[in-house]
């Protein structure tokens, strides 16, 4: 059993280490708006997100999902943590990972580094920041409770060594990072479970690491398939009963 000491010790390395992570990502976490138009082509809020810059050339990734509602022009704004709003313009897609790249045009831009999931180990402190609700820069802290998860995308096809932390992650968190203690992203938070709390997914860095490149060079990710494809064939009678 922990002594008052050694308690007060512990609590003091874990808000240390959140507040020091918080200090090097929170500059590069943006909050990112969506415009639609509605049947009669009338312009409508179609949605938000967060991001964050992974370049200082102004490269940010989210998830697809967060600008899958955008048309028309300046249907994406990225709004930086300093105030400044500025037109996005996506560069691509990728709805099997669920990860989007935007590029803004802005100077002055804090980048975070992408890390590994790799060497996470269950139990390790991860932080959460992105907009809730619309509630700017909101910090979220938990654990990793596994790696290697799958979940479905929304195309049906499964997305594999996705993160499960319990970081607490609300609708508008979708794009923004999941850093380790040192700020490193480890993830990009995408999804939760519900009802269930305290079961929320990101997709790897490994995996951003991955699309980015295809992502930069095409606009999208080129995927083999194999041309299979099933159906129900009656059988027999006779061969049932054998």
């Amino acid at each position: 059993m922990l002594t008052t000491t050694e308690d007060a010790v512990l609590r003091n390395a874990y808000s240390t280490a959140v507040t020091g992570a918080v200090e090097l990502v929170a500059p590069a976490v943006v909050k990112i708006d969506i415009t639609g138009r509605d049947a009669k082509g009338r312009e409508r809020g179609a949605g938000s997100g967060s991001g964050f810059v992974f370049s200082s050339e102004g490269l940010v990734l989210t998830n697809a999902h967060v600008i899958a509602g955008a048309t028309g022009v300046d249907a994406v704004k990225v709004v930086l943590p300093d105030g400044r709003t500025c037109s996005g313009s996506i560069i691509g897609a990728d709805e099997d990972t669920d990860l989007a790249i935007v590029k803004i045009s802005a100077g002055n831009l804090a980048a975070l580094r992408l890390g590994s999931a790799h060497t996470l180990r269950q139990g390790q402190l991860v932080v959460a920041i992105g907009n809730p609700f619309g509630f700017q820069h909101t910090v979220t802290a938990g654990v990793v409770s596994a790696t290697g998860r799958s979940l479905r995308a929304r195309t049906g096809r499964l997305m594999n060594g996705l993160i499960q932390t319990d970081a607490a992650l609300n609708p508008g968190n979708s794009g923004g990072p999941l850093v380790d203690t040192r700020g490193d992203v480890v993830g990009i938070n995408t999804a939760v479970i519900l009802p269930a709390q305290g079961i929320s997914f990101a997709v790897s860095a490994d995996t951003a690491r991955l699309v980015i490149p295809q992502l930069l060079r095409d606009g999208i990710v080129r995927r083999s398939y194999l041309g299979i494809a099933g159906q129900d064939v009656p059988l027999p009678r006779r061969l049932v009963r054998h």
